[in-house]
């Protein structure tokens, strides 16, 4: 099932869902538009044959699927000048917005329109995001659509609404904790003697195998951490002293405080 789609915000997230959808085909650039007001940005965009423009009636009108990529702060403003172009015959509105509900988006708009929340991260620009969806009345033949989108571009999951801030942090937010944890690698390993490049590729390529390990064979983190931890070994000494200096315990707090920030928010 084609869909022409628009993408009301040409932000970093708006322009990685584009990259993401014509990089893995599920769409030809001709049948996206992305708008901004500042349109020069989205230059390698439009070389690659995405339309691009700085007019969301025009979008709208263009469109089967919307996706909102804007702001928070935002989003009751481009709604209220979107809302009498918008056709819950025709149209599915997307959010792919932190922190605003479905029940907020319909009151936005007004009208009852089939609505889809996703909260992605950036990895969808290389096809490795991890997705999470909610809908309100939406069909199955949509549900289906939804997920082949966002399967062609990593991984979707479906979740009740309730746990869309969760999933917030957990999903989106978890991309900087893991850069963060790859960071400190490349610093340690340049201290034990390696090159900045060597150390960065060693460290990404070891997350990257460990993360698969997971996801390709199902098994739970200590089954393989038990495969590389020996009495008396290196390993278990650095895990050890990891945990000494609340390496867990930290991590687990700061997903706390994020999602904190969130709820406060």
């Amino acid at each position: 099932m084609s869909k022409k789609i628009a993408i009301i915000g040409g932000g970093n997230l708006g322009t990685a869902i584009a990259e993401g959808l014509i990089n893995s085909g599920f769409s030809k650039p001709e049948h996206i538009l992305i708008t901004k007001r500042n349109i020069k940005t989205l230059q390698a965009l439009e070389q690659r044959g995405v339309l691009v423009g700085d007019n969301n009636l025009e979008a709208v009108a263009f469109a089967d699927l919307i996706i909102l990529a804007v702001k928070p702060f935002q989003v009751n403003d481009v709604l209220a000048k979107l809302k009498d172009a918008i056709e819950p015959a025709r149209h599915t509105l997307m959010s792919v917005i932190t922190g605003i509900s479905i029940d907020q988006l319909l009151k936005a708009v007004g009208k009852k329109v089939p609505v889809i929340r996703a909260m992605p991260n950036t990895a969808i620009a290389i096809q490795e995001s991890m997705t999470c969806l909610a809908a309100h009345e939406v069909s199955k033949e949509l549900v289906t659509y939804t997920e082949d989108l966002f399967n062609q571009l990593g991984r979707a999951v479906w979740i009740d609404e309730k746990l869309m801030d969760a999933a917030t942090v957990l999903g989106a937010c978890g991309t900087a904790y893991a850069m963060r944890y790859i960071r400190a690698n490349i610093q340690g390993g340049i201290e034990i003697g390696f090159d900045a490049a060597t150390a960065t590729l060693i460290a990404a390529q070891t997350v990257k195998g460990a993360a698969d390990l997971l996801l390709k064979k199902g098994t739970h983190p200590e089954q393989e951490i038990d495969k590389v931890t020996t009495p008396k070994g290196c390993t278990i000494a650095g895990l050890n002293e990891m945990e000494h200096q609340g390496f867990s315990s930290s991590l687990i707090k700061g997903i706390v405080a994020s999602y904190d920030k969130i709820a406060k928010d």
